[in-house]
């Protein structure tokens, strides 16, 4: 994938204002800790999280995301008229049908002659979205469009404690698939993208590459098709050390490519933004690519693994605080179960 005229106006993100540390997951595990001889502290010294952020009661992946597409939208100084195309593109969702897409198009007061839809690929959703987007905007089809996602981590995190701490049998090996769902948090963005013409001093999108195995599509799996809101009570099964492992080596095969279409090496890349998943994660995927792990912007450590989220938050993030320069070179690294990798190419 190679782009000549879309450039990104604007990411934003919205996070919520409670905070949930590790440690109150954990005490509310205490007689599972208990049972199994577990000491406190073991999340985080796993995962590097020490806190994430959880919604209130009544929020709605629309709502969060549609908090995230204002903020865009404000920053991208473009009349609403202008954007042509919507994707909601989380794992969370309003609920089966219609799409979630539907509810945020009219909390934004988007154009009826938009097009909108969902688009849903575990935590690489946003990435896709872009690249949607972009070959609309390269193929004419529409001046602008925005890729929206809210995710809402309590639900599993809540329905995943409660299942531990009812099961009888548990053991530390039987606990082990569970400890990923608890590095879960929430949040929304919302990233928008244009045309040159509407947008010349916007970021300009070079082109990327996909990679997948989907021979690893069972290391990551929820339980059952749900919306992921508001009273829902999902639960993930994750083998997180071959997940670990596998995506890792995917990203490394999807590095080569990448590489090649940019014409880039692992020193002419300025800056990087990841998907957060753990700190292990983290330092095996820059080992594998051979790339200086100080290019990365981190936000796993307040902000855990928002999913869909995570990558696009934390482009917004290191932006407002001047992490990327003009004329960097920057690399976005997107990995989602099933597998898939996805890394696109930006000039700053």
């Amino acid at each position: 994938m190679k782009y000549s005229h879309v450039r990104l106006v604007s990411a934003a993100c919205a996070l919520p204002e409670r905070v949930v540390t590790s440690e109150e997951l954990e005490q509310r595990l205490k007689p599972v800790y208990d049972k199994l001889g577990l000491r406190s502290g073991r999340l985080e010294l796993m995962s590097g999280i020490r806190e994430r952020r959880f919604w209130g009661p009544g929020m709605k992946p629309s709502s969060a995301a549609i908090m995230a597409g204002e903020k865009a939208i404000e920053a991208s100084g473009l009349p609403r008229e202008k954007l042509g195309a919507l994707f909601h593109s989380s794992v969370c969702r309003d609920f089966l049908e219609p799409a979630t897409a539907n509810v945020v198009h009219n909390g934004l007061s988007l154009s009826p002659t938009a097009m909108i839809f969902d688009v849903s690929n575990a935590c690489l959703g946003v990435l896709n979205g872009m690249i949607v987007l972009a070959n609309m905007i390269e193929l004419g089809q529409t001046q602008a469009g925005i890729v929206v996602a809210g995710e809402m981590g309590e639900a599993l995190v809540d329905s995943t404690i409660k299942a531990l701490l009812a099961d009888g049998n548990i053991n530390r090996k039987t606990i082990k698939p569970a400890f990923a769902s608890l590095t879960i948090g929430s949040g929304a963005a919302a990233v928008i993208l244009a045309h040159e013409d509407l947008a010349p001093d916007g970021h300009r999108l070079l082109g990327g590459v996909a990679r997948c195995d989907t021979s690893d599509v069972s290391l990551c799996q929820s339980d059952v098709d749900q919306g992921f809101g508001e009273g829902s009570a999902p639960l993930m099964n994750t083998d997180s050390e071959r997940l670990l492992m596998a995506g890792c080596e995917l990203a490394g095969k999807t590095w080569i490519d990448f590489l090649a279409q940019m014409g880039w090496t692992a020193d002419t890349i300025d800056k990087s933004v990841t998907h957060q998943v753990g700190r292990a994660h983290k330092k095996l995927l820059y080992e594998t690519v051979g790339m200086d792990e100080a290019k990365d912007f981190p936000t796993l450590e307040f902000m855990g693994n928002v999913g869909s989220v995570s990558l696009p938050a934390s482009l917004a993030i290191g932006a407002q605080k001047g992490h990327f320069k003009k004329g960097d070179n920057v690399a976005l690294m997107g990995i989602g179960s099933g597998l898939n990798c996805m890394m696109l190419g930006i000039e700053w």
